[in-house]
């Protein structure tokens, strides 16, 4: 008899996403910049720290999810980005309540840092480089690393959407693999 054709994806290695990687250096650096410049018992630290890792273990858990849900997938993606999103103007109210600049895209430092920020995803390579910035700064850098992963994570649930459109869910898909099994196994 026959082997059927696997109807399991191969299970992705999420630490490898460009996404995942640029989540976690949000998340480190959140954790420095909140325990560092805000005020101890404020709760926008836990809040800030919270929604960066939200952020990024709903990826993981999304890419985890992805071997069976499609639609867990897509809902836990779509989670990450709404907590990064809460984690944005986190620091977009930091830079206006302390009446610090947020970099517009003409500025110089803007533009050298979505350059930066384009090729890194290595959290060490941020941290390496925010322990001796101004809280300016460092609340910019990470602004930058939010609205790329924003965007990239939009184009990731359109091809989610586009694939599942394409394939069909889990129940579908074991469906079709069992359809096949028993024509060929009849012939």
């Amino acid at each position: 008899m026959q082997l059927p054709a696997p109807f399991l994806k191969k299970k992705s290695n999420f630490r490898k996403l460009a996404l995942y990687q640029k989540t976690e250096s949000i998340y480190d650096m959140t954790f420095f910049f909140a325990h560092k410049y805000l005020d101890r018992g404020d709760r926008t630290i836990d809040q800030m720290i919270q929604a960066a890792r939200s952020g990024k273990q709903n990826i993981a858990e999304g890419a985890e999810a992805s071997l069976t849900s499609t639609e867990t997938e897509i809902k836990l993606t779509n989670v990450a980005r709404a907590s990064l999103q809460e984690l944005l103007i986190d620091y977009e109210d930091y830079i206006r309540t302390r009446r610090l600049q947020l970099w517009n895209r003409d500025d110089a430092r803007a533009i050298s840092t979505l350059n930066i920020c384009r090729c890194h995803n290595d959290s060490a390579f941020f941290m390496n480089r925010i322990e001796e910035r101004s809280p300016e700064a460092i609340a910019n850098i990470v602004i930058t690393l939010l609205h790329q992963v924003d965007y990239m994570l939009e184009r990731y649930l359109e091809r989610l959407q586009c694939n599942f459109v394409a394939n069909g869910g889990f129940r579908e898909q074991m469906a079709r693999a069992r359809k096949n099994f028993l024509k060929n196994s009849n012939k």
